[in-house]
């Protein structure tokens, strides 16, 4: 009985973690590509340079969601 107890909460914390995890990337990622949109429409001509520092931007702020997807891997497959 204890060990579905343990089971049924980390699957739980899974999806917690999960959930959470991708909360913040999507708020980021979504910032980012407004303003560098903003940025482009402004000043077409640094269009590439914008461009580039958002998809290094997204990438950066993705590996939030990477990590949690890892906690939430360890959490069903670990415990």
């Amino acid at each position: 009985m204890q060990d579905a107890i343990v089971k049924a909460a980390c699957a739980i914390g899974a999806g917690i973690a999960m959930g959470f995890g991708a909360i913040g990337p999507a708020i980021g990622e979504g910032n980012a590509v407004g303003k560098a949109l903003e940025g482009m429409a402004r000043q077409p001509e640094s269009a590439s340079l914008l461009r580039t520092n958002m998809i290094l931007g997204c990438a950066i702020t993705e590996s939030t969601g990477i990590y949690s997807l890892v906690i939430a891997l360890l959490l069903l497959f670990v415990f």
